[in-house]
């Protein structure tokens, strides 16, 4: 039962809060909407590079190290939906950026398990934001979803003005999120990057946790190779043989860049190219999970730890980045050197 509970916990560090997922009665127009973030004010920001906070950490026992006094890049990360539960105050279609419990979990759950993979290739941006409740993705109300991934979005393209025009002086650029912060971070794609001027500073984009086509962009391609530059890397992550309800059972158009290969074919790939993922308490373990590609989904067979066979989960989304944690820390600082070399 320990193992079980182990890789259950490990599920619930990375995304979101360890309860049913809270279902909203009061529509979006009927709900207060929070006061937007000032990005001048620190407080605004779960992680900022001068400063101490959770994106500066490493998992114990992994030999790795923040590298973000000396990086030459930057990391626009934004995090995914933690905003699952009963709200606790009366923001509850949009969560309030003073939210303080709210900003605990952020920072103890998507901010260590999730941003830190990405601290040896750049100095890590992470805004707060007024987040969608996960009703969002599951509404009815197409116009109660479109409102409050708006209000969300807006905080994020001010944080991004606000990097831009104060942090960023030239610097090479990775964008990198996971569900919700993936949903945004596409759109800041579009908006900033896609045929852009800005488009000459990004060395890649980790959209991770959302399925994603590949022609999303029109300038920017699925990331083929481990050395590519300029091109985003995505993928959603299920159990060996499984196919969630949305998925037609033949080939799509969706992109998925296998993790452990960083190609796009459906060759497996065996744990022994995993080096290591991060578990529950932000645990190093080596050799986690292998992957492979299948019909735009990756598969990977239920995380190599002690009691495994008890575990009967399908769906991984929760765990995309913990599960080869070390494998996108290494491409990462890999992309910037290659986007760099080149320049």
């Amino acid at each position: 039962m320990r193992a079980v509970a182990f890789v259950s916990l490990l599920l619930l560090s990375a995304c979101a809060s360890n309860q049913t997922p809270y279902v909203l009665t009061t529509r979006w127009k009927d709900a207060p909407v929070p006061a937007a973030a000032d990005y001048a004010d620190p407080a605004s920001w779960s992680a900022l590079p001068n400063r101490f906070d959770a994106a500066d950490l490493v998992p114990k026992k992994s030999g790795f190290s923040d590298g973000q006094s000396n990086a030459k890049a930057d990391v626009f990360f934004i995090h995914p939906t933690i905003l699952t539960y009963k709200p606790e105050n009366e923001y509850v279609w949009n969560a309030s950026v003073t939210d303080a419990a709210l900003n605990v979990r952020v920072d103890s759950s998507t901010i260590l398990n999730q941003a830190t993979a990405f601290n040896a290739a750049g100095r890590i941006f992470a805004p707060r934001y007024r987040q969608a409740h996960y009703q969002a993705f599951v509404t009815e109300f197409k116009e109660d979803k479109a409102a409050a991934l708006d209000v969300a979005y807006s905080d994020v393209k001010r944080a991004f003005d606000y990097y831009l025009a104060h942090h960023n002086n030239g610097r090479p650029i990775i964008i990198a999120g996971h569900s919700q912060g993936t949903v945004h971070a596409t759109r800041l794609l579009k908006e900033y990057f896609d045929g852009k001027e800005l488009g000459k500073q990004l060395v890649a984009a980790y959209i991770i946790g959302i399925a994603t086509p590949k022609n999303t962009f029109t300038n920017i391609p699925v990331c083929a190779n481990p050395s590519q530059t300029g091109c985003f890397v995505a993928y959603t992550t299920f159990l060996q043989g499984y196919l969630p309800p949305w998925h037609p059972g033949t080939v799509t158009d969706l992109a998925s860049v296998n993790p452990l290969t960083w190609s796009l074919d459906e060759n497996f790939a065996s744990k022994e190219k995993n080096p290591g993922g991060v578990s529950y308490g932000f645990k190093y373990v080596k050799q986690f999970a292998d992957a492979q590609n299948h019909q735009g989904l990756l598969w990977t067979n239920t995380p190599y730890v002690p009691g495994r066979s008890f575990v009967k989960l399908k769906n991984w989304h929760k765990a995309d980045i913990n599960l080869f944690y070390q494998n996108i820390r290494e491409n990462a600082v890999h992309r910037v050197e290659t986007f760099l070399s080149q320049k």
